[in-house]
């Protein structure tokens, strides 16, 4: 009887953490468009937009030793309902006047925060048999959160932005809710030393496993690489539209959504079909994307774009999501859930750093958007082919 209402409570609890997390999702995406016209308002220069990204993910960098504990040290409820509280106090900073950058940097505080936690419950709540399925449930809501959250986001912040930000808070206050109904669970690799230095030497310890673990390294590796380019593409895509298609910001966000709904589909089609031990076989799934990311140098018409960037997402889930789950299992098992997701988060997000800089200088450096876009395509293509034969020699 205890174990069934045991099985009962975690069941409960994983559609609690599932609607907090689309919520705080969609309200993250909707933030980003809706401060991307608050900077046209404020006719800031073209290039801080791809900034927005970079003073976001700057927290997840610097943080990266610190969160992973932290979120290993309480129950993740907990810490996922605190770290929305920082997201909403961000997103308020930015209606009462703070610089877009500053305050979309705050989010990104909450963001760092809440991540661990929320990958990290995941293997506290579910076996690993059970990982693959539920990756692909939270991949799945998540992507719905970018497709609503840049359509909501970019029309509703073209009619009026401080009322698009008054409705993010309001998401932020409610997934912030669900967070308090998510029932706690015991406690995994829990530190003892908490001060900086030994969190810092922790975390280091935890990535040097990580890397070196040749599992862990492989869904680090492409991980890195498609959250990085992904994440910079959406940007992109928004530029182009309006290059080539001549959309404006509600229309391209539409647009870059599609990428958004063909990764559902994938990460839909990956939880039913492809099993966590078979993650290093679908690696080439990533050169056929860097192809047909390239293509869109020659598309003319909308219609085209939507169904080349649909591709694009449904080879982006096939292949993240049980790398993603690959790598939660192998950092349970070595280092602890919030830890592991504290040194992909590092990783990660190193990657959109660096790749949306080189996006940064590349708008500076007035170079036309067609090219920017098959660069970032020509890059996916290489880099994967690369890793392929790296890690099919390595298996060999």
């Amino acid at each position: 009887m205890q174990v069934k209402s045991y099985n009962q409570i975690r069941s409960k609890g994983f559609y609690s953490f599932l609607s907090a997390q689309f919520l705080s999702a969609l309200a993250d995406n909707a933030l980003l468009f809706a401060a991307i016209a608050l900077l046209t308002r404020l006719d800031a220069p073209t290039w801080h937009q791809p900034l927005l990204l970079q003073f976001f993910v700057f927290a997840y960098i610097v943080l990266a030793p610190f969160v992973g504990a932290y979120a290993d040290s309480k129950p993740k409820g907990q810490v996922m309902f605190i770290a929305n509280g920082i997201k909403l106090f961000g997103c308020l900073a930015m209606f009462f006047g703070l610089q877009p950058l500053y305050a979309y940097g705050i989010v990104g505080i909450g963001a760092a925060a809440y991540s661990p936690a929320k990958y990290g419950i995941l293997t506290e709540m579910l076996p690993a048999n059970s990982l693959v399925s539920a990756n692909g449930w939270v991949e799945g809501s998540t992507v719905a959160a970018i497709i609503l959250g840049a359509m909501f986001g970019g029309i509703l912040a073209v009619y009026n932005v401080d009322l698009a930000i008054v409705i993010i808070s309001l998401l932020y206050l409610i997934a912030a809710i669900f967070n308090r109904y998510i029932p706690s669970l015991p406690l995994n690799h829990k530190i003892d030393k908490k001060d900086p230095w030994s969190l810092i030497k922790d975390f280091l310890s935890s990535f040097k496993k990580l890397w070196n673990d040749p599992l862990g390294q492989l869904s680090l590796t492409i991980t890195t690489l498609f959250w990085g380019a992904g994440a910079t593409l959406r940007l992109v895509i928004i530029a182009w539209a309006a290059y080539a298609l001549g959309f404006g910001l509600d229309k391209s966000t539409t647009l870059s959504a599609t990428v958004a709904f063909g990764v559902a589909i994938g990460a839909i089609i990956a939880a039913f079909f492809i099993k966590m031990k078979d993650s290093t076989k679908i690696l080439p799934i990533g050169i056929f994307m860097g192809f047909v990311v390239c293509s869109i140098f020659f598309v003319t018409t909308w219609e085209t774009a939507a169904i080349i960037l649909t591709i694009v997402g449904v080879l982006s889930g096939l292949l993240i999501v049980p790398l993603n789950a690959l790598l939660q299992y192998r950092g349970h098992l070595l280092v602890g859930a919030g830890h592991s997701i504290a040194v992909q988060n590092f990783s990660e997000n190193l990657g959109i750093l660096l790749l949306s800089g080189a996006y940064t200088f590349m708008v500076k450096g007035n170079i036309p958007i067609n090219g920017i876009m098959f660069i970032f395509g020509f890059f996916v293509l290489l880099s994967m082919t690369i890793a392929s034969i790296y890690y099919a020699k390595a298996n060999d």
